[in-house]
């Protein structure tokens, strides 16, 4: 199958995303600024920050399937699943990824890895005994655009600060408890500054929190246009959708809570009804999502 070209760009969404990440980086810029400024030691924590977040892009892939319990499959295991992956990878000029089962109920679907040469896709044994291969093949070309828009690195890179503004809350709510303050020459008013740092990191923190939440949304509505691109078929995505939230509504609220902590992967969000989660979602709605689609349709269609 011939690559296809990565053209129909939303000028709208990219809009958004250029003006969230610009916010975002305003934001961390500031904070930086700000910690120089009161003479904050904040280097252990930047590289504390850096180790973790560095382990987990860098391992990314095993960990998630190791988290859910998923296994890598051969072709000869799921010759239908590798077919699809195939040409997708083939339609998006991409390394084939490996392609992963995770035995569980809950249809869903998602892709990680550090690169498209180290990345993988997994689906799980409840999408594959509710989807029709077209449906699949939506799901699928959805996960392959994450890949191909690097969005595991995207977002790795932008909760860099905002791990970093969490580790400070910490620090300084310990360093206030105990006296201390790690640096600068305003120790006689060291309580006051320990005070507005923390401030300063809480905002920090829950402003970027905000933020990411906003591009990782924007993030999966540029994968379902992505999906769209590589199968010329907005149905395939948006019936697949609609069958995978269905399911998942009526899926108990205990199984849900199970994997809530991997809902940022999935295609739809795995969480449970009346969760908090709900209040910072790291997806779009599927009204949303639907329209978009349908929308795309009927461009397509004209």
């Amino acid at each position: 199958m011939r690559a296809r070209k990565w053209y129909g760009r939303d000028t709208e969404l990219s809009t958004r995303m250029f003006v969230v990440s610009f916010l975002l980086t305003a934001v961390y810029l500031g904070f930086l600024a700000f910690l120089w400024a009161s003479g904050v030691d904040f280097f252990a924590m930047l590289v504390m920050a850096g180790i973790m977040l560095g382990a987990q892009y860098y391992f990314s892939d095993k960990m998630v399937l190791w988290s859910m319990g998923a296994k890598e499959v051969s072709p000869s295991e799921s010759p239908q699943l590798h077919t699809i992956v195939d040409r997708l990878a083939a339609a998006a000029d991409l390394p084939k990824p490996k392609v992963a089962i995770a035995d569980m109920d809950i249809p869903n679907a998602f892709a990680t890895g550090r690169d498209p040469k180290h990345s993988v896709v997994c689906v799980t044994t409840g999408i594959l005994r509710r989807l029709d291969s077209s449906e699949l093949e939506g799901v699928l070309a959805h996960e392959i655009s994450h890949i191909k828009n690097r969005d595991v690195m995207v977002i790795t890179i932008a909760t860099f600060f905002s791990t970093l503004a969490m580790m400070l809350m910490r620090w300084l709510m310990y360093a206030g408890m105990f006296g201390g303050f790690g640096g600068g020459d305003r120790r006689d008013n060291s309580g006051s500054y320990i005070m507005l740092a923390y401030i300063v990191s809480m905002l920090v923190w829950f402003i970027s929190f905000l933020l990411i939440r906003t591009l990782s949304r924007y993030r999966e509505l540029a994968a379902d246009r992505g999906a769209v691109i590589l199968t010329g078929a907005p149905s395939q995505l948006a019936s697949a959708l609609l069958k995978i939230s269905d399911t998942v509504q009526r899926i108990p609220s205990r199984d849900l809570r199970q994997v809530e902590g991997m809902s940022a992967f999935f295609i739809v969000p795995a969480i449970s009804s009346g969760s908090i989660a709900n209040l910072f979602a790291t997806h779009p709605s599927i009204e949303e999502r639907l329209q978009r689609l349908n929308q795309m349709q009927r461009d397509m269609e004209s």
